[in-house]
């Protein structure tokens, strides 16, 4: 049986760490992108198997948006609170951007 991390697809990259040092202010932020799927650092929960829209930025030498679906896979509660997104479609310029993002 495989565990969560088997399943994810590619390696985790850091993005949005700005957003980091204003937590008092900032309470949700895409944390981490891959080329799966994100981690949506939030206080609020969605039933697993949710359908989300998706449109969030994120911090390169510019703000780049991405835009497209997704489906809830998991909830955190430690180091953080968020949910682990799935997607399930991007826009062609979202899907280049995060295969930019996450090479390989």
């Amino acid at each position: 049986m495989s565990s969560d991390a088997d399943r994810r697809q590619g390696l985790r990259v850091q993005v949005n760490d700005e957003f980091a040092f204003v937590d008092g202010i900032m309470t949700e932020y895409v944390q981490n992108l891959s080329r799966g799927g994100l981690f949506l650092r939030c206080d609020e929960t969605l039933p697993i198997g949710t359908e989300v829209a998706l449109r969030f930025t994120i911090l390169l030498d510019d703000l780049e948006t991405i835009e497209g679906k997704g489906v809830v896979t998991h909830h955190a509660v430690r180091p953080v609170r968020g949910l682990g997104i799935r997607f399930s479609e991007l826009t062609p310029a979202s899907r280049a951007l995060v295969e930019r993002v996450c090479p390989g």
